[in-house]
């Protein structure tokens, strides 16, 4: 019994650490076209995501239900699959964080839950139902849905306001992104925190100190809510720079209609019970309000590099759970090692990135991080200018041909004109 109690103190450990993980990899959601437009200043925004964070970590359990009752097999899962899947949970969500890829923490928590009860208990330990409709389908429809919302309320922001310029109104728009970065923040918390909870709640059950189906206890919504609101404040800074600036160009009114978009959808998943990743939901918002901008310019190979992590999210995680899982089942010094690789790692990935610091103070890059495209240049690069570009100040000399000095004074050319 003394050491099934301490696996269960690791999973629960595990799982914090990988909520703490969650929250500064899911900051860029709340806060990064906040932060790049000038909206507010980047301590102060992450300090208040974190608050609002918390706060709507007691919002809701609805997801947390769907983790810890519907995705796989309760009845048949061990404490020690529960670790192995938050392993590889934890190490796609550091891998993307290093390179600055916004990628889904939701889908590697539980890419790494199935593919560990996989390798447990086989493919029927899998509910295949509650996959598909609630994890696969809303991943493929909600960064559609808040990538189009975000592009309407754009056209429209611009539509209504369009000849509506100068500070006040920028200071207005500001002001509107203030409040629908804290009302996704209190989204992001209502939502993401609530898979941690789920994940505790079935090692929980698996360990047998909590009857099956029962709802988190306080105690356990309580550390995931914390975890959570300290990751979020520590600040995800690569991943808010590639959110903020590496996707689009976003102006105040750009950014306000992104993120009310987007909370406006992960509310409403969340209120459903769908395991919903914040995640695709602004980044879908992010490109929509980049499009719906007339000349904005969406940078299309950042977007693919996304996407490309987005598909191999699930799969990765879930065969790191697996391996994992199969390393454990060679018994406790098996969970021993498993732990081991996971600090080594996690420490290996930290130290890389160092090698290029991204705080506070440079999180809002000079200049484009990339450029916008092959495509984009030759436009611009055969564009006529407008009439009258000319300026005063600007003049085209027309050089005058060589002179022979032997001629007669009469026949020298004229000085160069200059029109």
């Amino acid at each position: 019994m003394e050491s099934f109690s301490l696996i269960l103190a690791i999973v629960v450990v595990t799982a914090l650490a990988f909520d703490f993980t969650n929250g500064f990899h899911d900051t860029a959601n709340a806060m990064a076209t906040t932060i790049s437009t000038g909206a507010m200043k980047p301590k102060l925004a992450v300090a208040m995501s974190a608050t609002l964070n918390l706060v709507g970590a007691f919002l809701s359990v609805e997801v947390a239900n769907t983790i810890s009752k519907g995705l796989v097999d309760e009845s048949g899962i061990r404490p020690e699959v529960i670790f192995a899947a938050l392993v590889g949970a934890i190490l796609w969500n550091l891998l993307t964080w290093l390179v600055g890829l916004p990628s889904s923490s939701s889908h590697a928590l539980m890419g790494g839950l199935i593919g560990a009860a996989i390798a447990s208990a086989g493919f029927d330990a899998v509910h295949g139902g509650v996959l598909v409709t609630k994890v696969l389908l809303p991943a493929v429809a909600a960064p559609v849905v808040a990538g189009i919302a975000a592009l309407v309320a754009t056209r429209c922001s611009y539509g209504i306001g369009g000849k509506a310029e100068g500070e006040a109104t920028r200071k207005g728009y500001r002001a509107g992104q203030v409040a629908s970065a804290a009302l996704v923040s209190l989204a992001h918390g209502t939502n993401d925190a609530q898979k941690t909870m789920g994940v505790i709640t079935l090692a929980l059950i698996a360990g047998g100190a909590i009857a099956p189906g029962s709802n988190p206890p306080t105690w356990v919504i309580l550390c995931a809510g914390l975890a959570i609101a300290l990751g979020t404040y520590i600040g995800g800074w690569r991943i808010i720079r590639t959110m903020g600036t590496g996707l689009t160009d976003l102006e105040p009114r750009q950014g306000f209609a992104a993120q009310t978009s987007a909370a406006t959808a992960i509310l409403a998943s969340s209120h459903l019970g769908f395991s919903l990743s914040t995640t695709h939901v602004v980044s879908g918002a992010v490109m929509g309000s980049g499009l719906g901008r007339k000349g904005g310019v969406v940078r299309w190979s950042t977007a693919t590099r996304m996407a490309v992590a987005w598909v191999l999210t699930l799969p990765a995680a879930a065969l790191v759970g697996a391996g994992a899982e199969a390393v454990t089942e060679l018994g406790d010094w098996g969970t021993a090692v498993v732990a081991v690789f996971l600090v080594a790692a996690s420490a290996w990935i930290y130290r890389l990135s160092r090698r290029e610091v991204i705080d506070h103070t440079n999180v809002v890059a000079e200049g484009s991080p990339e450029p916008s495209g092959v495509v984009t240049t030759a436009i611009a690069a055969v564009t006529p200018p407008p009439a009258g570009a000319l300026t005063d100040g600007l003049t085209a000399t027309i050089p005058a041909p060589a002179t022979d000095p032997t001629a007669p004074a009469a026949s020298a050319v004229p000085p160069a004109a200059t029109v």
